[in-house]
């Protein structure tokens, strides 16, 4: 990726609600989404294409200073993300097109028509799954929704003729819910056996390098697998308003000159001081796997190395390691 992923502004839009109920079944109970962020008549931008390409979502533009992240919007453009009515156990919606009808082509991105990225707005849960379109338009997958509480749901795609998009909006979950702290930043985390490290930390307004090194058994992991076209996958979420950051990383398999592991590195930048939380998608072993990590954009002293910290979030939600999940 030659060119940076940008993740530009912070401003929010106009407040609309999102009327239509709808839910999940009985796996998670009913779902409703919560008022919900609506900005019309934008401009947007995507940084990249291909298997290099770093997806920012949108660069929203109102004016000549008003600039919106994507994830943000339920409605850009033209096209809106509608919830519907799922049997138990399954997750639906469809994207609504400038005619006021449903999109039923869309073109293929990264391996996909459609990636769903959920994640709970503690940032304890995350889930990255790929749903099927039916004819009538309407997206279904099992439901990517790991117990109680509010939680965004990002829809990244591509409609035919039409510029890439990400819109977003948030769901609730009932039940009791108990509220997890962000973790601690640190430098190395460990998933499913593996180990991953850090090096590098955002810098707000400049392009960033971030490279995760991944190991297993103290050896470094040289023949990781091709997962969407690529060696990695990384969502950034802003704590707070979760503003979307989709980057892929440097480099395409089959290139002949990026290798396939330890190293993986991306470019990408924030525009402002904060926290944020990383998310790393890689597979090995016929399998994918999900490293997550807590960093400090800005003026704000580096996490110093410390010891392996271990991936622990919402309970039961997917592939054999708590709050993970690919389809």
């Amino acid at each position: 990726m030659n060119t940076a992923t940008k993740l530009s502004g912070f401003t929010l839009g106009l407040a609309a609600v999102f009327g239509t109920a709808y839910g999940v079944g009985q796996l998670t109970g009913p779902v409703t989404p919560a008022a919900e962020t609506r900005h019309d008549n934008t401009e947007t931008g995507h940084t990249g294409g291909g298997n290099e390409a770093g997806h920012t979502g949108a660069d929203h533009t109102a004016g000549a200073t008003d600039h919106l992240p994507g994830g943000l919007l339920v409605s850009d453009r033209g096209y809106t993300l509608q919830p519907v009515t799922a049997p138990a156990g399954e997750f639906a919606f469809r994207i609504t097109g400038p005619d006021g009808q449903p999109v039923t082509r869309y073109d293929v991105a990264h391996d996909k028509r459609m990636h769903l990225i959920v994640a709970r707005r503690d940032l304890s849960g995350f889930r990255h799954v790929h749903p099927e379109l039916a004819t009538d338009g309407t997206w279904r997958v099992a439901s990517p929704l790991a117990g109680p509480g509010v939680w965004r749901a990002f829809a990244d795609f591509t409609p035919t003729g039409g510029e890439p998009l990400t819109l977003g909006v948030d769901v609730t979950v009932p039940g009791e819910l108990v509220e997890r702290p962000l973790p601690t930043p640190v430098t190395s985390t460990t998933v499913d056996g593996y180990t991953v490290i850090l090096s590098g930390a955002p810098q707000p307004g400049r392009t960033s390098q971030l490279t995760l090194t991944i190991s297993r058994d103290g050896k470094p992991v040289t023949d990781l697998q091709p997962y969407l076209g690529a060696y990695g996958h990384l969502v950034a979420l802003r704590q707070g308003d979760l503003a979307y950051l989709h980057v892929h990383p440097e480099g395409a398999p089959g290139d002949g000159r990026t290798p396939a592991g330890p190293a993986v590195s991306f470019a990408a930048e924030v525009p402002t001081a904060g926290t944020y939380r990383l998310f790393l998608d890689f597979r090995h072993g016929d399998a994918v796997h999900t490293a997550e990590f807590t960093v400090l954009a800005g003026d704000q002293a580096a996490p110093a190395p410390q010891a392996p910290a271990t991936t622990a979030p919402t309970p039961d939600a997917g592939h054999g390691v708590p709050g993970h999940g690919h389809n």
